[in-house]
């Protein structure tokens, strides 16, 4: 932990949200600059970061996998077989 986190008490609820925004690429040049240094120098605040390189990473991977073909149809099967039942 750094002395600038030492004396805010911890990393944890302060410094977080300052990563999500440091992710984000919402943070001025700055600010930007000021976060960067701060991972430099705090090891609770840059195991953090890669952390959520790495949920982010996977969620991101994960959006973009598509799902077989063949359970499109068996969906569409099922829809059907659940209209008949519901007709009749």
């Amino acid at each position: 932990m750094s002395e600038d986190c030492q004396k805010i008490g911890d990393c944890a609820d302060t410094r977080i949200q300052r990563l999500y925004e440091y992710l984000d690429g919402a943070l001025t040049h700055r600010d930007l600059e000021e976060v960067k240094g701060h991972l430099e120098e705090c090891t609770e605040c840059a195991g953090e970061y890669d952390l959520e390189c790495i949920i982010r990473s996977v969620v991101k991977r994960s959006c973009t996998e598509k799902a077989p073909s063949t359970l499109k149809v068996s969906i569409m099967a099922r829809i059907s077989e659940i209209k008949l039942e519901a007709g009749h």
